[in-house]
């Protein structure tokens, strides 16, 4: 018989895959959609209600102001934000293992997979300058500073959702490297222009959430070996 705890996972990825999916198809989700997964959530507490999901739900909801706050500072969008919260009622401090899970878990989580366009970008840029791509040509950096633009961007022939990192200053070429609002800032058109990734971090937001599932908080169980 499927427990309560299984179908509030199976939502919970449900909600996560198909609005990532949408996310890198349109790059926008409407918001009725987290008001459906929201219902649901609200449904699936009231069939099977019991105090202690009550406490749960609770404890997880601590995610809601902490999502609003780094939305309204630029640094996700607002379905990353919904989507925190909805899962926070839908899938209230759950795990497949015995290692301890808080309501940060999954953003901590999706927080460290950022590690991955880093890497990525990395292994590009360094493969570039190895076969004597001249992919800093015209810019007057530091070495600092080159390093710093090829962790978080690259050199895109045909930028698409991406925004620039580059920028003219007295007719030089400079990098600028502030954080970009993911709500306002468009993204560029410019041929052959260096540019960070836009990343949904819907995706990121998903695989934080199958690591809680597996594994945990990867922030504690780092720490629990020390």
């Amino acid at each position: 018989m499927i427990e309560v705890e299984q179908i509030r996972i199976i939502a919970g990825l449900a909600m996560l895959s198909i609005s990532s999916g949408i996310d890198i198809w349109k790059r926008e989700i409407h918001d009725y959609y987290w008001l459906i997964f929201g219902a649901i959530a609200l449904v699936i507490s009231v069939i099977f209600w019991s105090e202690s999901y009550l406490v749960r739900i609770g404890y997880a909801m601590i995610i809601a102001p902490i999502a609003l706050i780094v939305w309204r500072m630029g640094l996700f969008g607002g379905a990353d934000a919904f989507a925190l919260i909805v899962l926070a009622g839908l899938c209230p401090v759950l795990t497949l293992s015995h290692n301890p899970v808080t309501p940060l878990t999954t953003l901590s989580n999706a927080a460290i997979l950022i590690i991955i366009p880093i890497s990525l970008n990395m292994i590009r840029n360094s493969y570039a300058v190895v076969t004597g791509q001249r992919i800093f040509e015209g810019f007057e950096e530091s070495r600092g500073k080159k390093i710093a633009a090829s962790m978080i961007g690259h050199k895109s022939k045909n930028p698409k959702y991406g925004f620039s990192i580059e920028e003219l200053k007295e007719g030089k070429k400079k990098f600028s490297l502030r954080i970009h609002n993911a709500e306002t800032a468009e993204f560029c058109t410019s041929p052959n222009t260096w540019i960070t990734q836009g990343i949904p971090y819907l995706l990121l937001i998903t695989g934080g959430f199958i690591i809680q599932l597996i594994f945990g908080d990867i922030f504690l169980n780092f720490f629990k070996m020390f």
